[in-house]
Formats: C-alpha cells, sequence, structure tokens
C-alpha cells in the first residue's frame, strides 16, 4: 500500500521535473518553432518504458512516447550518459520532423528510469522544406533516424549529430535545437537523482505507485459507465491523390470494468501522407479518456491499462511501411479524437461537446538554405455550459501560434491579416469558436507545403447545433487572381504572391429556440 499524501507529493514533484525539461528545451532552443509554438513535450517513464508523469504539453507526442521508449529499450543497450534519439513512426515516432530523445536514469548502478522529450523540427530533408509534405511514401517526408546512440557516456556522438543535420535545409538550427533536446534531458536526469539521493527507494516505488493508482481509479470510473455499444464514424476530407472521403470509424463497447474501443471499419491505408501509427492512436484515446473521465487523475500508462484497443492492420491507423505519415500525426489524429469524442456523446450525453475544427492547419515553406513550419489554430466545439473558444489549438496540440513579429523578423514574409473568422462557429444554443484569417504575402519566391483538413467535411455540431464552417485555403496571384487550393499540396509560390488560410470554426450545442 501506499500514503495518498506521499503519492500526492511524488505526483507534483514528477511533473515538475517534466515542467522544467520543458523549459529549458524551450528557452534554448533556437527555432520559431520549438522556441514560440511550443511544439515540444517532455515525459518521465519507468525502466520498463511505461509514462508516469508527462508535462502539460502535445497529447500526440505524450501518448506516443512510451513506444519510442519501448523501441529503444529493445534495440539499443544504454548505459549511464547514453542517450538514443529516434524519430521512425513505425518505432514509436509520430512523423519524421517529431524527434525523440530518451536517456537512462542509473541509481545504485541500477536502471531505474528513463527522461525523454520529443520536440518538431522545422526541417528533416525530405522533397520540400519543412519536411511535412503531400508525399507518395515516408522516403519522400525526410531522414528516418532509427533508435541510435547520440550521446554516450556523456559525451555528445559528433559524427551522428553531423549526419543529422547535414540531411536538413537549416543545419545551423537544427544542431541548436537537438543541443536544447539533450539539455533538456540532462536536467531531468540532475532533478531525478537528487530526489533519489534524498528519498531513494521511495522515489522509484512512488512512480510504480502512480501507474497502479491511475489504472484502479480508471476502472472504477469505466465500471459506473453504462454497459452497451457506442458507435461514431467521421471522415477525413482527401489524401491528396485523389481518394476522398477516409472513413474513421469506432466502436466502444463497455462491460462491467472492461472497455473496448474496436476501429473496424476505419478505412485502408492510403497514398498520401494521412495514415497515423498505433502509437498515435493510443495518443488519442489516452487524451480522451483523460478528459472524458480522469480529469482529476494522474495522466499516464496506467490510464491505457483497462482498455483493449483495436486497430485493424493495413488501415489507416495500422499501416504497412513505407506508408507516408506527416499528416497522421497532426491531422488524422483529429478526427480519431472526434470520434472517440462522438461515440462517448452517444455514451454520457451529459458530457457531449460539438467538434472543434478537427484539422492543424499545417503550413511550411521555404527555400534552399531557410525552413519554416507552424500550425494555426482555429474554433473550438461548443458545450452545454459554453460557447467554444476562439481563434485557439484544440485536442491533440497545446501549441500556439506563431507571433506575427517573429515570422516576419525571421523570414522573407509579411503577415498581411491575422484576424479571426468572423461567422465561422456554428450557431446553437452554445455558439462554436470563431476560425482565424492568417494572409501570407511572400517577399521571395519559396515552395510551400499545406496539410489540412476540414475543407470538405465541417466539424459536427451536436443535438441540434450546426456544424462550424469548412476551412479555404487560398492563394492570391500578383494580378490579384484568387485562386482556391486542395486541401493538401505543394506548390512554388513567386514572389509578391499571397497565400491565405482560413481556418474552420467550431460546431455548435443545442437547438437555439
Amino acid at each position: 500500500m501506499f500514503d495518498p499524501v506521499e503519492l500526492e507529493v511524488f505526483r507534483n514533484v514528477f511533473v515538475s521535473i517534466t515542467e522544467e525539461m520543458g523549459t529549458l528545451l524551450k528557452l534554448s532552443a533556437f527555432s520559431p518553432n520549438i522556441k514560440e509554438r511550443r511544439d515540444y513535450s517532455a515525459a518521465l517513464f519507468t525502466a520498463e518504458a511505461e509514462s508516469f508523469a508527462l508535462g502539460a504539453h502535445i497529447p500526440v507526442h505524450l501518448g506516443a512516447m512510451p513506444y519510442s521508449v519501448a523501441a529503444a529499450l529493445r534495440e539499443v543497450v544504454m548505459d549511464e550518459g547514453d542517450t538514443v534519439i529516434l524519430n521512425d513512426p513505425f518505432l514509436g515516432g509520430t512523423h519524421l520532423p517529431d524527434i525523440t530523445v530518451i536517456s537512462p536514469v542509473f541509481y545504485k548502478g541500477k536502471h531505474v528510469f528513463f527522461v525523454a522529450n520529443r520536440a518538431h523540427h522545422s526541417d528533416v530533408g525530405g522533397s520540400q522544406p519543412g519536411s511535412m509534405p503531400l508525399a507518395e511514401d515516408i522516403y519522400q517526408e525526410g531522414l528516418i533516424i532509427p533508435p541510435v546512440k547520440i550521446e554516450e557516456k556523456g559525451k555528445i556522438r559528433e559524427d551522428i549529430l553531423k549526419l543529422i543535420v547535414c540531411n536538413c535545409r537549416n543545419p545551423e538550427e537544427r544542431e541548436a535545437d537537438l543541443r536544447a533536446q539533450l539539455a533538456a534531458n540532462r536536467k531531468g536526469i540532475e532533478r531525478l537523482k537528487e530526489l533519489l539521493k534524498k528519498r531513494g527507494a521511495q522515489a522509484i516505488e512512488y512512480a510504480q505507485h502512480l501507474v497502479e493508482y491511475s489504472k484502479i481509479m480508471l476502472e472504477k470510473r469505466i465500471e459506473r459507465l453504462p454497459d452497451g455499444k457506442f458507435c461514431f464514424q467521421d471522415f477525413l476530407d482527401d489524401d491528396g491523390f485523389g481518394t476522398k472521403n477516409l472513413p474513421i470509424r469506432v466502436c466502444m463497447e463497455k462491460k462491467g470494468k472492461e472497455l473496448g474501443i474496436d476501429f473496424n471499419g476505419t478505412g485502408g491505408q492510403t497514398k498520401g501522407g494521412m495514415n497515423a501509427n498505433p502509437a498515435i492512436v493510443a495518443s488519442a484515446v489516452l487524451y480522451v479518456l483523460k478528459v472524458m473521465l480522469g480529469e482529476d487523475l494522474p495522466i499516464n500508462s496506467g490510464l491505457l491499462k483497462p482498455i483493449n484497443i483495436i486497430i485493424p492492420e493495413g488501415s489507416l491507423l495500422n499501416p504497412r511501411r513505407p506508408a507516408a505519415m506527416a499528416g497522421g500525426n497532426v491531422e488524422t489524429s483529429q478526427r480519431v479524437v472526434d470520434v472517440l469524442l462522438g461515440a462517448f456523446s452517444e455514451m454520457l450525453p451529459d458530457k457531449a461537446v460539438a467538434a472543434s475544427q478537427g484539422t492543424m492547419n499545417n503550413v511550411s515553406f521555404g527555400g534552399i538554405n531557410f525552413a519554416y513550419y507552424e500550425t494555426i489554430g482555429g474554433g473550438a466545439g461548443a458545450s452545454s455550459d459554453q460557447d467554444g473558444a476562439s481563434g485557439v489549438h484544440t485536442h491533440m496540440t497545446n501549441s500556439l501560434n506563431t507571433p506575427v513579429e517573429v515570422i516576419e523578423q525571421s523570414l522573407p514574409v509579411i503577415i498581411k491579416r491575422y484576424e479571426l473568422r468572423k461567422g465561422s462557429g456554428g450557431k446553437g444554443l452554445r455558439r462554436g469558436g470563431e476560425g482565424i484569417i492568417r494572409e501570407y504575402f511572400f517577399k521571395k519566391s519559396a515552395r510551400v507545403s499545406i496539410l489540412s483538413e476540414r475543407r470538405i467535411h465541417p466539424p459536427y455540431g451536436i443535438f441540434g447545433g450546426e456544424a462550424g464552417k469548412p476551412g479555404r485555403n487560398l492563394l492570391i496571384r500578383r494580378d490579384g487572381k484568387v485562386e482556391v487550393l486542395p486541401s493538401k499540396v505543394n506548390i512554388q509560390i513567386k514572389r509578391y504572391e499571397s497565400l491565405v488560410i482560413e481556418t474552420p470554426g467550431g460546431g455548435g450545442y443545442g437547438k437555439k429556440d
């Protein structure tokens, strides 16, 4: 047994370590994507690769990282002072720009913990600047890094570091961001060793207790749910290569203490990069369980232990190599959340919420020696007690909109418009949040990639609330002519042309009298 007071003390100490790791990474990084948008996450793991403390960072990173830690544990023998780096989505990565670094922590000569952080890099090579292209296979998306040591016995392996950064369009920025990630892990190790010195084996025991506590408490909450089968289906617009209306279907079946989440009926893997992997699906499930059932519970691997997740092999959510994966992390993950929340709305109508924008509106661009990437917020879905928030990132991303000043200072771009998209939120008793209009005016020609969703299938309203307005992507030529762009596209934008991204609004809740 454990002392509940001590459990809460250790919980807060462990989480504070992840937050300090994240803060150090943010302050040390060079790229706007990490420093300003805060597209990073940090977490602590047991020696068996189970997460026990997560920072308040990016949900799609955090739920997937145990898969990467497990892959590193399987494939590399780690000693004290070592750090493993990887980004392979078929080994627990999310997509290639998300690079994870994993370091073991030793106590009295025994391996007891891992620390890890994941950060989205603005370029990792591939066919398009920003490494978020519309691609047919993963090889077009960038450099694939299997689990390999980037630090050995406390010293950075400069050969591995050089190999990685030489495959990127902005090597100086990549090196600086990678060194910031390594520094964040060192800070986590330092803090855990301080804790181990003070509390010894108790720290190890309470890490395990946190995982078990989350499992037991979630089982109790599942037991109180109504028995039955609750299904929901939604669609991705397309894969960028002509395949449209990609279904994602879930059926949740609850019996006693058991909750099964079955994704049979989901479409098969596709040519474009909308494929996700089981680690991303686990992230979405973990996030929704926390939101719907465990707001006050420690978020860690324990929340997934009572859940049986079924994902058909060869589907959008469990593709075979070498499927393109760039959009699965950012777009498909959002639709997985939408269908899970839809099914929970059937099960728990008093906690129902309309769909949020359901996309991260990925924009990447650059040239030979520069690359930039960002996501753009939109409207949040309404619920029974409040309107949806406007112009925010929702669900699987917890990042920020990049400040205009940062973009204009570091890139040959002027942001001509950055405003809320009035009237884009779904009407209802409670209204969905408004989307955003962002206009980039290019002072230099650039290659641009867009991966976006909810341009055809709008964010659904609930209980009579109206759907949010779908997004739009527009190209304004020098002569003022406006072209509507597809949701997913690689294009060349000329000097003095503009790209306009209009993001979706959130769905409305309830019928207004």
